[in-house]
């Protein structure tokens, strides 16, 4: 359940549910590098049943777009082989030092008594 602040702001919810995320699968599989990204469609798939997604408030490909211009998650190139129809490859995210920071800093506020 979203708490009020983030019912205010969706886009800054958004920003910490990927966080939140991409923090998650580098825990899960801490040891091995080449697990700890997430693709965009991963990411989308997760953020599914998200409010603010649900109500269509807040685009993840943009949010995402957000976080990396402000270095809070990195975007690597994959594997060129693994590259769709179109020759495109498909890029993986993994979250940040920076991102990290802002994620417990937004917990600790959270937890906060106002």
């Amino acid at each position: 359940m979203p708490s009020a602040d983030d019912k205010a702001d969706p886009v800054r919810a958004t920003l910490i549910a990927i966080l939140q995320q991409l923090n998650r699968v580098e825990s899960m599989h801490e040891g091995n590098e080449n697990r700890q990204t997430l693709e965009l469609q991963e990411i989308q798939r997760l953020l599914s049943d998200f409010w603010a997604i649900k109500l269509d408030q807040v685009k993840v490909p943009l949010a995402l777009g957000l976080l990396v211009r402000n270095g809070m998650v990195e975007a690597q190139v994959a594997n060129p082989r693994a590259a769709g129809t179109k020759g495109l490859t498909p890029a993986e995210y993994r979250i940040t030092t920076e991102g990290k920071k802002f994620l417990v800093e937004s917990s600790t506020q959270a937890d906060r008594i106002r």
